[in-house]
């Protein structure tokens, strides 16, 4: 099992993230992801209870939407997966956080906005996990930055 640890902190490392140092906990949850991906094909966040309809498990689907803004706010994920380096260098205790994603659902039901529209040559696209823009007739197969599915993107112009 070190080898997938090994090998997702390399492809981590790659996009600028970092493991949680506890390699057995980060073992158990990448155990969990890979169960999760064998049984709902997509690797859902083993933390977060999933539907078993991607559509609906998009934002949860490992590295999850909510990734970034926790690192930002907390310096870990609510998984506690992924850890920033200020984490790991003054070895910070990782602890239960807020589940952003209840807040974020009950947010977008609330709020139905009119999409915005620009007179664009090309749709602009976002990836909803690490926040890569592009301008194409349709999103990329494949992010290039974090390299998630085209089903992570978002047209947002």
């Amino acid at each position: 099992m070190g080898n997938l640890y090994d090998d997702f902190k390399k492809e981590a490392n790659k996009t600028g993230y970092y493991l949680n140092p506890d390699v057995d906990y980060c073992e158990m949850l990448l155990e969990n992801i890979k169960v999760n991906e064998d049984r709902y094909g997509y690797a859902a966040c083993p933390c977060r209870l999933a539907s078993g309809e991607r559509e609906k498990d998009l934002d949860l689907i490992c590295p999850c939407d909510y990734r970034d803004k926790d690192l930002n706010e907390y310096g870990f994920c609510f998984c506690g997966l992924y850890v920033t380096r200020d984490v790991i260098e003054n070895n910070k205790k990782i602890h239960s956080i807020p589940d952003r994603r209840l807040k974020e659902l009950k947010n977008k039901k609330e709020k139905k906005e009119a999409p915005k529209t620009l007179d664009l040559e090309y749709p602009i696209w976002r990836c909803k996990v690490c926040g890569y823009l592009c301008a194409r007739d349709d999103a990329p197969d494949t992010c290039p930055i974090c390299h998630v599915d085209k089903d992570r993107f978002e047209r947002i112009l």
